[in-house]
């Protein structure tokens, strides 16, 4: 009988010991999909910067009748390698009455920011690879909105923390300027999205896109919410006609007066790379993300789920790309506004507007709940 119960024992702990195994392989294959979906992310995102600085200057030579960077490379491809290679290779100066660790923590603190945000973005459905279901968003949370807002309003501090430890006044000056700009125009888009929030019923950006596969596109129900959300994004990413934090012909070089090498070269990637995100967070809330044609149902085309997961992704670049082309767009046409007519435009203008749309918005919403009857 002893024997017997030993065995007994022994069979059970083994059982134990394959279940705890078998559950270590299923977390392990779903931390191995997580980190190659993270270098790719990664990886992808500061790709896409790099070539936006190309973008950009061949835009502005379209727009003001010139040829753009042409020598490195065939039709100058190659000069965003070249510009990376002059920042890696440039002398590293940090000022004797700076405050150092801050000096670094600030560009640090602006790129770490600007990707993370990107952590919880819907690139595409799901693709079936190894007998799986893998999805193409790293982390789905239910409060996905309220994480991209938390981690926006950390970069402020990137550009405050580096704009103070350069103990240039010059440099203080464009870190007060942002920080205000960034609080006055996150309370105009976060108001313009309530209203979004209210026609969704969720805070899932997984959640809005399915939704509007199975409907319309938000931006047919909010099209003065997208409005304030892109104007505000111009705002939160510092670029013109909002540049006043680093308006050269005022404050030098505004907060990263006196940066060099590759501290500079963050602070520049950090403002593509919000350039960036911010373009896939619009085609996600407003154009339905990875969904390809508005009032169409694309499962009935009769293409497979990775086929048609790729072709999402796809659509979504297609709409970044266009996004992306709007800010550069933008920027060679319309004049920098002064400090006080963007203060105006964010408090008097724009957070009434979303306010407005808000309570337009919640009426509309109780009307239809209630069957169109007060």
């Amino acid at each position: 009988m002893r024997r017997n119960d030993a065995a007994i024992k022994i069979n059970a702990g083994n059982k134990k010991i394959k279940m705890h195994l078998v559950l270590l392989n299923i977390d392990l294959a779903l931390l191995i999909e997580k980190l190659v979906l993270i270098i790719i992310v990664v990886m992808a995102s500061l790709g896409i910067a790099m070539y936006t600085t190309f973008a950009e200057r061949k835009v502005a030579a379209i727009l003001q009748d010139r040829r753009g960077p042409n020598r490195a490379g065939p039709f100058g491809l190659l000069q965003p390698l070249a510009d990376g290679l002059k920042l890696f290779f440039k002398e590293e100066i940090i000022p004797n009455f700076s405050s150092k660790f801050l000096f670094i923590l600030g560009p640090s603190l602006a790129m770490l920011t600007a990707i993370m945000t990107s952590a919880v973005i819907p690139w595409g459905n799901n693709v079936h690879f190894f007998g799986r279901d893998i999805s193409l968003q790293i982390a789905d949370v239910d409060v996905g909105i309220l994480y991209v807002f938390g981690v926006v309003s950390l970069g402020v501090y990137g550009i405050m923390i580096g704009s103070w430890a350069s103990n240039n006044k010059f440099s203080l000056m464009g870190g007060m300027r942002a920080a205000s700009q960034i609080i006055s125009y996150e309370l105009a888009m976060g108001i313009s999205l309530i209203a979004l929030i209210m026609v969704t019923g969720n805070l899932s950006l997984k959640a809005m896109v399915v939704q509007q596969q199975a409907g319309a596109w938000n931006v047919f129900y909010q099209p003065l919410g997208f409005l304030i959300f892109l104007i505000c994004a111009f705002a939160e990413c510092n670029r013109t006609p909002f540049d006043l934090p680093e308006a050269e012909n005022e404050l030098i070089g505004g907060y990263h007066t006196e940066y060099s090498s590759m501290k500079l070269g963050f602070y520049l990637f950090s403002e593509y790379i919000n350039m960036f995100v911010s373009s896939v967070i619009m085609s996600t809330l407003f154009f339905g993300g990875y969904d390809v044609l508005p009032f169409v149902d694309e499962s009935k085309w009769g293409i497979s789920e990775n086929w048609m997961a790729l072709i999402g992704v796809g659509a979504l670049m297609a709409k970044v790309v266009f996004f992306l082309f709007v800010f550069m767009w933008v920027r060679w046409t319309i004049p920098r506004f002064r400090y006080d007519q963007l203060m105006r435009l964010g408090w008097k203008i724009l957070i009434p507007l979303a306010l407005a749309n808000m309570l337009a918005t919640g009426a509309i919403v109780l009307l239809k709940q209630n069957h169109w009857h007060f």
